[in-house]
């Protein structure tokens, strides 16, 4: 039985002129600075410091852990206030956390670093930015959620081969001052002029204390408890393949520069999978996801080369990840209304978003252990195969209670 919602009802805030856009320009921006810049930057600092990558990317996994436990702060904060100074705030905290790391004399300032830049990507990434559109739009986010996130998508395209070339001609720490000064000069003025302070409309009759026996009913049900596995299982598989497609790219014969251009198209990928997104029916899209990113890890394993057909298949990879990103951000809302939308999307997201941290660490881990990461892309597979499994067994039983 679907756990009852709080509320179904969410009163529109109308949305800002010009904030949309800003909110893709912020969001483009924070995805590539504090997410795709250290991927594609953990060669040069492995070569220029002597630490083992596998540290290198955990210290950045650490700091997605860090921003899956916040983000759950971070959504209680949005639904009781605006978002103007909590982004602003994140904004900040990442442009230090940055500078810090572009500073960092050993591999332990290295990573309280990224503890600190997680924190700005609870406040600033993808989860606050949905609980905006979500109060800005309300029953009308569809559209302009797909239009964020379309952007978006381009992060890795813009950011990935911009950090190479920035580390090739400032060395790494260089790239991260400059990195950093992209980050406030970008999000700072953006945010303080777009989003809101507070919020101007309240949700009609609804208390505090239904809306957290509500929202206390629905995150331990089983149709919730469920998904949220599923969507691990699905996540740990692309997002492991695709954040190490550079090693595996250069195991099976590109050069570094050529690697970083896969992973940035992995990015391109992702567009062309969220304009897609619309396309799948409904009641088969979790069905069609999850088959088709057991295909395309399979395909990242199989496959010797050519090199140009092995990054095709790590765009559809990332087509795959652009339809989970709608996925997630459209599923809590859709079946149990958009009250106490940023407590249950926080809630939700929160192992979706520590599976994503450590997916960059999990893959040389599982690659040292199996041999190559050809054989950590077999294992992803299984992976997202076993997401595939679940999300039929839960397409049955549902078609079975009607």
């Amino acid at each position: 039985m679907r756990a009852p919602a709080v509320s179904r009802i969410l009163v529109a805030e109308g949305a800002p002129r010009g904030g949309l856009a800003a909110l893709c320009i912020t969001q483009t921006t924070a995805w590539g600075v504090l997410y795709y810049a250290l991927l594609t930057a953990v060669r040069p600092i492995s070569e220029d410091t002597g630490w083992d990558p596998a540290l290198v990317t955990g210290a950045f996994s650490a700091g997605l852990v860090v921003s899956a436990v916040a983000g759950i702060a971070v959504g209680r904060l949005l639904d009781r206030t605006g978002p103007r100074n909590l982004m602003i705030g994140g904004s900040f905290i990442g442009v230090l956390g940055l500078a810090t790391v572009s500073a960092a004399p050993n591999l332990s300032v290295f990573a309280a670093a990224w503890l600190l830049a997680g924190t700005a990507q609870a406040a600033v990434l993808y989860q606050p930015a949905f609980t905006v559109i979500s109060r800005w739009y309300g029953p009308s986010r569809v559209r302009p959620l797909t239009v964020l996130t379309l952007v978006a998508g381009f992060a890795s395209t813009i950011f990935a081969p911009l950090t190479a070339a920035l580390c090739a001609a400032l060395g790494w720490r260089g790239a991260f001052l400059v990195l950093a000064a992209v980050l406030a000069s970008v999000t700072i003025p953006l945010h303080a002029r777009y989003l809101n302070r507070t919020w101007t409309h309240t949700l009609p009759g609804t208390h505090a204390a239904e809306d957290r026996a509500g929202v206390r009913s629905i995150r331990r049900s089983a149709e919730f408890l469920g998904l949220q596995a599923l969507m691990v299982l699905l996540c740990l598989g692309l997002y492991t393949v695709t954040l190490n497609i550079i090693p595996l790219l250069m195991e099976k014969g590109a050069d570094y520069a050529l690697a970083a251009l896969g992973l940035g198209l992995v990015g391109a990928g992702q567009v062309a999978g969220r304009l897609l997104f619309a396309a799948i029916p409904a009641h088969a899209r979790i069905l069609v996801i999850t088959g088709t990113a057991t295909g395309a890890s399979l395909l990242l394993a199989l496959l010797p080369g050519p090199v140009p057909l092995l990054i095709g298949t790590g765009m559809l990879a990332g087509a795959v990840r652009g339809c989970q990103t709608l996925l997630q951000a459209t599923i809590v809302a859709d079946r149990w209304g958009t009250s106490s939308i940023g407590t249950l999307q926080g809630i939700f997201a929160a192992p979706l978003t520590v599976v994503t941290a450590l997916a960059p660490a999990i893959g040389p881990v599982i690659a040292a252990w199996l041999g190559s990461y050809t054989a950590m892309a077999y294992a992803m597979a299984a992976a997202t195969g076993l997401a595939a499994l679940t999300a039929f067994a839960v397409h049955r039983g549902r078609n079975a209670t009607g």
